[in-house]
């Protein structure tokens, strides 16, 4: 694989040309914008920021400082082949060097696309679709128990009728999951009915319950090479939490234990690109493994700020550089999370509305 080009353009070298998926910097963001602002801040490359969108309202598109051209995308539902020839026609007009794709439901399709994209010269640095399926929601429990991770017992059901029993078995309270995103604690069976309901709406089915685990939420952000070794780990508290369970302020830890237990995760699934660990630490110390998001969190700026700039590491990766092993970053760096009113003008909702670019 051809080396990465570090210099600046003002040295006569390529300004690399980065697609960005998931620009909904709403209550519940992408990582999109967080991930593009910790590229435009590494001093070792140039780059111009091409946007992906699926809906013509992701804020992303209209932070013109952020990203530098913007195209819609067709949703995940519509398949391999008519996201590849959108894919193409971006290409053949950005020549794009490589794609980072930051939501859930997206990354089957990009997975499965990835020599494809290659093949004309488009990288990603995305796990194996053995991986990706592994850690999956679905099957996490029996991930855990091959590979020594503690992780809550959890249920698979397709029909509303088999909550009782699992709650039964469980113990309340459980937690009604998606098979993509949202999670509702229940403490009854109608709310959990309730719940069901709500998230199959949203979803659609299987519906995961889960044992619910009481103690202290860690988020964990790490990069993988492929190979078993943790390039950056970097452990973060939540000190505010949303409605939707999202983390809007969190604080960098000084725990050697999470870290472990993610550089074991990655060790054992030989992980490439980044993830998101969502841990619950017991009174008694014990971290359980509620989660594993295949992508970058929305917090991932804070990993530029502490020190181990995770986004940049995996641009570089992806483009052939070696990186070392991170060994050390800033611990009680705090980021919160704000809103801002961002004003544009009709004509430009109009223009990607219509022609699909901005």
């Amino acid at each position: 694989m051809e080396k990465l080009l570090i210099n600046k353009e003002q040295s006569g070298q390529k300004i690399i040309v980065i697609a960005v998926t998931a620009l909904n910097a709403i209550d519940s963001p992408g990582p999109g914008v967080a991930v593009i602002r910790a590229i435009r801040e590494c001093p070792d490359f140039e780059v111009r920021i091409i946007g992906l969108s699926y809906e013509s309202l992701e804020p992303g598109l209209y932070m013109h400082d952020i990203v530098d051209k913007s195209y819609q995308i067709p949703y995940p539902s519509s398949g391999t082949d008519v996201l590849l020839e959108r894919l193409m026609h971006i290409h053949e007009i950005e020549h794009i060097d490589l794609i980072i794709p930051n939501f859930d439901a997206e990354l089957f399709n990009f997975i499965k696309l990835r020599d494809k994209l290659r093949e004309i010269g488009i990288h990603t640095f995305l796990p194996e679709l053995t991986q990706f399926e592994a850690r999956d929601k679905i099957k996490l429990y029996e991930f855990g128990k091959k590979h020594g991770l503690r992780m809550p017992k959890d249920k698979i059901i397709h029909q509303v009728k088999d909550l009782a029993v699992v709650a039964d078995q469980l113990g309340y309270p459980i937690v009604v999951k998606g098979k993509f995103y949202d999670a509702i604690i229940a403490n009854t069976f109608e709310q959990a009915q309730k719940a069901f309901y709500k998230i199959q709406a949203k979803w659609g089915l299987p519906i995961i319950v889960q044992e619910f685990i009481s103690g202290t939420e860690i988020n964990i952000a790490a990069l993988g090479d492929g190979e078993g070794n943790a390039i950056s780990v970097i452990p973060m508290r939540k000190l505010y939490i949303t409605d939707k369970g999202k983390a809007w302020a969190g604080i960098t830890l000084d725990d050697s234990s999470f870290i472990e237990l993610a550089r074991k995760f990655v060790e054992v699934t030989k992980w490439r690109g980044g993830c998101e660990l969502e841990v619950v630490q017991t009174s008694d110390g014990m971290p359980y493994i509620m989660e594993v998001n295949p992508r970058f969190p929305a917090w991932i700026y804070l990993t530029a700020a502490a020190g181990q700039n995770q986004p940049a590491a995996l641009v570089k990766m992806a483009l052939g550089e070696k990186v070392e092993p991170f060994t050390d970053y800033e611990v009680g760096k705090i980021f919160i999370r704000y809103a801002w009113d961002l004003i544009t003008d009709i004509h430009e909702f109009q223009k990607i509305s219509g022609t699909g670019e901005l």
